[in-house]
């Protein structure tokens, strides 16, 4: 019956009292986020669904099954020595590499909004750039963690695979999630100590790929000059920024109160995705905003305060690239929102409707928090099975 209990209701795990505070903590903001999210999720999701598949919980019931299964990863992720799981992840990069590529083929990938992310399975999609984060993090930090001890064949090797998964993330095109998992594997480099030399040619080149990307897709170029001023076109390119900033200045101080907001009535598009923020800020307003970044900034200190407590180097760097994943991804998703950034589509985790980016999301939060379950472990080695 405990196995029960851990396995498919996470919050009643009896287990969790013999954690540590850091991961107890954690565990607990990991469900009040998802709790917060899910409720702005039927919120923001109830009209549309109404009006165009005749049931306002369509989204809602969807999501829940989501869950259901991304809090199944995260039981079994709290519960799995890390050591397992880091050697897994060179295959899971690997397999979800080859789901990337597959979606490039004419007639494979499922295109959603100009761009092909999507594989559709019977009635299910997948999005492989999503579910490849948490594993790219698992993999990146085993690999940035001994580079010195690695051979060069088995850095360049890997690193040329890390290039391709952004190029591959690149052409569906995703230039928002290349971008972030690009950010992510240099800043957990950049962590791992490798010489400002690498870090800066990495950065250069990616800088390279994204102004090109940028003026080759027009539809790219057109958002970069929409967000620099949305009103000069409020009716096309700036439509969606324009919508979002009177939603979010609709809240006010304390909000138009839950389920209450406007802009989500076929005003604001894609309003329980990408700008499920703006439905937040205008139902909950500055305080809920204020509350929303606290709770954020209380994750990200306790992932470095986990990651500083870490003695061994690779799960110090899984743990600040999980840190990152998530209130990084956060923290972009809300300055596309918000206009401090331009549109792109970015989720938000553990808010935004979608399987692959609740799962994926999920799997992050558990590894964080084995991570602060473990201050050491033996690392898998490497060298045999990259060679």
């Amino acid at each position: 019956m405990n196995a029960l209990i851990r396995y498919f209701l996470p919050f009643l795990d009896p287990s969790a009292q013999e954690w540590s505070v850091e991961a107890r903590v954690l565990r607990w903001l990991t469900f009040l986020w998802l709790s917060v999210g899910l409720v702005v999720m039927f919120s923001a999701s109830f009209a549309v669904a109404d009006a165009t598949l005749g049931d306002g919980l369509y989204y809602f019931k969807i999501q829940i099954l989501w869950i259901f299964l991304g809090l199944l990863g995260f039981s079994i992720l709290v519960h799995t020595p890390l050591r397992y799981m880091m050697g897994f992840a060179d295959w899971g990069v690997m397999i979800l590499l080859g789901l990337i590529l597959v979606t490039l083929l004419p007639g494979l990938g499922t295109t959603v909004n100009g761009a092909t992310r999507w594989l559709v399975i019977g009635p299910v999609g997948i999005q492989p750039s999503e579910l490849i984060k948490p594993f790219l993090v698992l993999q990146s930090a085993r690999i940035f963690g001994q580079w010195d001890r690695l051979p060069w064949a088995a850095r360049l090797t890997w690193v040329g695979i890390f290039v391709i998964v952004l190029a591959g993330i690149l052409l569906q095109p995703n230039l928002s999630t290349a971008a972030l998992c690009g950010m992510m594997l240099w800043l957990i480099a950049l962590a791992a100590g490798l010489p400002y030399r690498y870090l800066f040619s990495a950065a250069g080149t990616g800088l390279f790929a994204a102004i090109v990307s940028v003026s080759i897709k027009s539809y790219q170029r057109r958002r970069l000059i929409s967000f620099l001023n949305p009103w000069a076109d409020p009716r096309q390119d700036g439509y969606q920024l324009v919508q979002s900033l009177l939603a979010i200045g609709s809240g006010g101080w304390f909000g138009t109160g839950f389920g209450m907001s406007q802009q989500k009535l076929f005003y604001l598009p894609i309003q329980y995705t990408d700008f499920i923020f703006s439905v937040y800020a205008e139902e909950f307003g500055f305080i809920g905003c204020l509350a929303l970044f606290i709770m954020l900034s209380i994750y990200a200190l306790l992932g470095l305060r986990v990651a500083v407590r870490a003695t061994n180097p690779v799960y110090r760097l899984v743990a600040i690239g999980i840190m990152i994943l998530m209130v990084g991804q956060s923290l972009l998703n809300i300055g596309v929102a918000t206009g401090a950034l331009p549109t792109t589509g970015l989720p938000f985790p553990l808010f935004s409707y979608g399987g692959s980016s609740m799962i994926a999301s999920l799997l992050a939060a558990g590894l964080l928090v084995r991570v602060a379950r473990e201050n050491s472990a033996e690392v898998v080695a490497l060298q045999q099975r990259v060679e």
